[in-house]
């Protein structure tokens, strides 16, 4: 790397006045040694790679976590309940953080800010072997670990989405976008049969010290990393922050409705909040389907969900491509049509195999949206907002995922699993419809310009942009 050594974050103009940065064991670099038009190409961008790779192992052992958490939890009460009020207490931290995270990411050394997150997960979850050694069992612990790491968690997620772009060229960021999803897929089907294997050998409390280690070598990798920041905006996209009026709408209200005023964001964020309500639950049906329906026994289940792994993965790869070919529009709304039949399909298919493939097709879609949809607003969102851009998405779309899933399974208990999942595939192509005639069906972002998206910089609706 050039200087040396890692170089601190040059944050954004109105996080950093200074507009510089210092290496380390050298003077201060000025802003000109390194702009945003002189970064690599996306296979010669060294910054891009040890972010990637960093990253890859810290997925890894998340996914681990997700399992061992909640064995550890089983395993010191004996309750499911209590199971149940860990992934609620995670779930309503991350919502309640969301608020405020995009004005932390936007106000702060993003690259600091990641690495912070970094380190102090590491803590926590290091010392859960050690308490458990000389305390033994303690369930309150768990639940104060998990509301510390999911603030940690929504922080570090919020400035990992907008560090991208000060990463790599507008034109690469559907295919780092992919390289990240695919990774992060890989991960997940990883990361169980990982925590299965120690929970069994070392118990689930080293599993979570173990997730602990990874956090360390990512904000390792943090270190020697260099962001770049964007081109500002224009003066319109900073007046939107000069008139905010109270503490609230300066950390969410303003990304809100940067959102709302985008003629592609506007449609996509309710689209995306309507789906989202569908297929959190159609998760739960599939499981439910396998296991109850069929009669098939986790191995089997595993298999499914391996397959539908596969072609997460295989969208991951070859999002960029898609995108350069037909544009964010018909890539998009093609990942909805999938993801339609794929949860129609999976509820009243009785062959294995058929449910594995249409998983996978469904997983696809997922994937590819998502991609394409988190690039968009990478592309469009000026780097001052794109933290509370981000954060206000989230918590907006994500909010609908744990109501969705609580209606689908309480209809599939009524109702049957193949009646609730032709419901919730009819109600995907109902979003696919209203979607049509929206912009969205016309958008031709990124296709033209190889992924960059120029044509949609600056809409004539105002600087809101975001997917």
């Amino acid at each position: 790397m050039a200087g040396g050594g890692p170089a601190r974050l040059r944050s954004p103009p109105s996080a950093d006045p200074s507009g510089g940065r210092r290496a380390r064991g050298s003077g201060t670099i000025s802003a000109e040694s390194r702009t945003y038009d002189s970064l690599p190409p996306l296979r010669r961008n060294k910054d891009f790679t040890v972010f990637w790779l960093g990253q890859a192992l810290s997925v890894l052992g998340g996914s681990v976590s997700m399992l061992a958490l909640p064995l550890l939890v089983l395993h010191a009460t004996g309750s499911i309940v209590q199971m149940g009020l860990v992934t609620v207490v995670s779930a309503v931290t991350a919502i309640g953080t969301g608020i405020f995270a995009g004005y932390v990411v936007d106000r702060a050394d993003r690259r600091r800010l990641m690495i912070a997150c970094d380190l102090v997960r590491a803590v926590l979850l290091g010392a859960v072997p050690f308490v458990w050694w000389l305390a033994g069992p303690q369930i309150w612990l768990l639940y104060v670990l998990t509301a510390l790491t999911s603030v940690l968690r929504t922080l570090f997620d919020v400035a990992y989405v907008t560090a991208i772009p000060n990463l790599v060229r507008t034109q690469d960021l559907t295919a780092a976008n992919g390289r990240l999803m695919g990774t992060f897929a890989l991960g997940s089907l990883l990361g169980p049969v990982v925590a299965g294997f120690l929970t069994a050998g070392v118990g689930a409390d080293w599993a979570l010290a173990l997730d602990g280690a990874t956090f360390l070598v990512s904000a390792a990798s943090l270190g020697w990393v260099r962001f770049t920041p964007r081109p500002a905006g224009d003066g319109a996209d900073r007046a939107g922050a000069a008139d905010e009026a109270g503490m609230f709408r300066e950390m969410f209200v303003v990304g809100l409705r940067f959102l709302w005023s985008h003629p592609l964001l506007r449609p996509l964020t309710v689209a995306l909040t309507l789906l989202t309500f569908v297929t959190m639950g159609a998760t739960d049906l599939l499981i439910y389907r396998v296991q109850h329906d069929l009669g098939r026994d986790a191995a089997t289940l595993g298999y499914v969900i391996a397959v539908s792994g596969a072609g997460s993965v295989a969208a991951a790869l070859g999002a960029g491509r898609l995108r350069r070919l037909f544009g964010f529009g018909t890539c998009w709304l093609a990942s909805v049509a999938m993801i339609a039949v794929g949860v129609a399909v999976t509820g009243v298919s009785r062959s294995v195999p058929v449910i594995a493939a249409l998983a996978a097709v469904s997983m696809f879609g997922m994937t590819l949206g998502g991609v394409c949809s988190m690039t968009l607003r990478q592309e469009v969102t000026p780097d001052h907002l794109l933290g509370r851009v981000t954060s206000a998405f989230w918590t907006v779309h994500n909010a609908a995922g744990p109501v969705g899933a609580a209606v689908l399974t309480l209809l599939a208990s009524r109702h049957g699993v193949p009646a609730v999942s032709l419901a919730g595939g009819a109600l995907c192509l109902l979003i696919l419809g209203g979607a049509l005639l929206t912009p969205l069906r016309g958008s031709r972002a990124g296709a033209a310009t190889g992924g960059s998206g120029a044509p949609d910089r600056e809409p004539a609706a105002g600087p809101s942009a975001r997917a």
